[in-house]
């Protein structure tokens, strides 16, 4: 389980407050989804979940354990795959195995290509992959450590529609292999609820949640459904309250709304 308690994040120099008091439990093999206006701190909530950034007061644990440099319990994947382009793929995936002998980072290493379709590539060089295998081949590398908790980071905002859904797809279904924590900051709201067993809000300036709004819809999730459409109208209601000042952290988006977000 991840835990976050009374998180609080002010950068110096300027004083600003990317994050105040975040009070936030994501269970063991939930998938929770992060959303917010611009400036909310969800990629500063991430970062300091990944031990790149150090909180100003408060804490994170996983399992009891508290999180303050990288964790080897926690893997993330960045909105850009940051590929080695001198290493191969499989020298790529391989990359965060150090402590492992070399026939053993290769077998973990393919093991991992082949959990997310690419079968074969591992003597490739990123260069020859489309965005979607580069991005699936960042995956593999935080995979192939076989974290408890996998960070992403508008991993599949670069991609088009198409390659975006097959890679929903592939990540939830090496989800169920082995149901890690996940959690991942997205902008799209169909993405959130088509991943999310929870949706966390956010409100900006300085960012706090807002609302978390569980979905109970069974997977695989039809985007077409009522149900489904149904989900999104409610983030987007609360997120387009938590842009208004008026609507302060804990209180449910009304019905209506502007939907402009």
């Amino acid at each position: 389980m991840l835990t976050f308690a009374n998180l609080t994040k002010t950068y110096a120099g300027g004083g600003v407050a990317a994050l105040s008091q975040v009070d936030l439990a994501v269970q063991a093999g939930e998938i929770a989804a992060i959303v917010g206006g611009s400036g909310c701190g969800k990629t500063t909530l991430l970062r300091l979940t990944a031990g790149l950034d150090q909180a100003s007061s408060g804490f994170i644990e996983i399992d009891g354990d508290r999180v303050t440099t990288p964790h080897p319990a926690i893997g993330i994947v960045f909105q850009e795959p940051r590929l080695l382009p001198w290493l191969t793929v499989r020298d790529n995936v391989a990359f965060g195995l150090g402590d492992q002998p070399r026939a053993a980072r290769r077998q973990r290493a393919d093991e991992a290509l082949e959990r997310v379709g690419l079968a074969g590539y591992g003597d490739r060089w990123p260069r020859e992959l489309s965005g979607g295998q580069q991005q699936r081949v960042a995956i593999a590398r935080a995979l192939a450590p076989r974290p408890k908790a996998l960070l992403l980071d508008e991993p599949f905002s670069a991609l088009d529609a198409f390659t975006r859904a097959s890679l929903h797809d592939h990540l939830l279904a090496l989800w169920e292999e082995s149901r890690p924590t996940v959690v991942i900051v997205t902008h799209d709201v169909e993405e959130a609820v088509t991943l999310g067993d929870r949706i966390i809000v956010m409100q900006p300036r300085p960012g706090r949640i807002y609302e978390e709004i569980p979905v109970d819809l069974p997977r695989p999730r039809d985007r077409m459904s009522p149900n489904f459409d149904a989900a999104k109208r409610r983030v987007l209601k609360a997120l387009d309250n938590s842009l208004n000042p008026q609507h302060p952290p804990g209180q449910a988006a009304p019905a209506g709304g502007a939907l402009w977000w």
